[in-house]
């Protein structure tokens, strides 16, 4: 069975003292609720990495970084190894999100050498990937989505598919004041799946989580977590707030 995974992306948000108050409130509403069956990641940024892993102990909740560097070491000034994160206890990180892309240039072939770090060093990574306005408007969305799978991702041999969980984010529906249905989200998440099967294997493609990065709220996370290829959410905004991410986790 597929893990269930709601995971929250912080960015560059919350300094050290509002991230571990807001594990604290996370951790008391997740004892309140009972919520059991659900992977429950945090990304809060680099610098209180160490000290939000403290904050979880004793609960649920995963502590994940941001972003790696596919380099051991070296001159790469403001970048983070994976011997450091996983010095301080990380297991799991979150590689190619839009932003990371757009604003920072990173491309499928940078992210292939992350990806390959990242299973070199037995990690895990939730990978994201996904179409813009344009992509969707000219209906190139399945080409872009399968080409940024395969350019990043099918050199991997099938044994390493068990370090990866995939995010797709529909960046033509984040800020743009378009809106993606959950029949959309099913739609894609389908193809994700098969494109997967196709390349390796249903073995393999029905052990993969795919997570779906659309502005998901406590409103409509309901619905769109009830498509059978839909195994959670990457959540931006709401999960900043305790009521609504905790909303979220429940509706999984």
């Amino acid at each position: 069975m597929r893990a269930k995974i709601v995971a929250g992306n912080w960015k560059m948000n919350n300094d050290k003292d509002e991230s571990k108050e807001l594990i604290k409130d996370l951790k008391k509403a997740i004892k309140k609720e009972g919520l059991k069956n659900t992977r429950v990641i945090v990304a809060p940024t680099f610098v209180n990495l160490s000290s939000s892993i403290k904050a979880a102990r004793k609960s649920k909740i995963e502590v994940v970084a941001q972003n790696m560097h596919q380099s051991k070491n070296g001159a790469f000034t403001g970048e983070i190894s994976a011997d450091m994160l996983k010095s301080i206890g990380i297991k799991t990180v979150i590689l190619g999100h839009s932003e990371r892309r757009t604003y920072f240039n990173e491309t499928d072939v940078s992210l292939a050498a992350k990806v390959d770090a990242i299973i070199a060093n037995d990690l895990e990574t939730i990978f994201c990937f996904g179409e813009l306005l344009e992509d969707r408007k000219s209906e190139n969305h399945f080409a872009v989505v399968e080409s940024q799978i395969a350019n990043a991702l099918f050199h991997l041999e099938a044994d390493a598919w068990k370090s990866i969980v995939l995010a797709y984010e529909p960046v033509w529906a984040i800020g743009t004041g378009e809106t993606a249905s959950a029949e959309q989200a099913q739609e894609m998440h389908a193809f994700i799946r098969s494109t997967i099967e196709k390349k390796y294997s249903k073995k393999v493609s029905d052990k993969i989580s795919i997570l779906y990065g659309g502005s998901v709220k406590p409103a409509n996370a309901k619905e769109i977590f009830s498509k059978p290829d839909v195994d959670g959410g990457l959540i931006g905004g709401a999960a900043l707030n305790v009521a609504d991410f905790t909303g979220i986790i429940k509706a999984i």
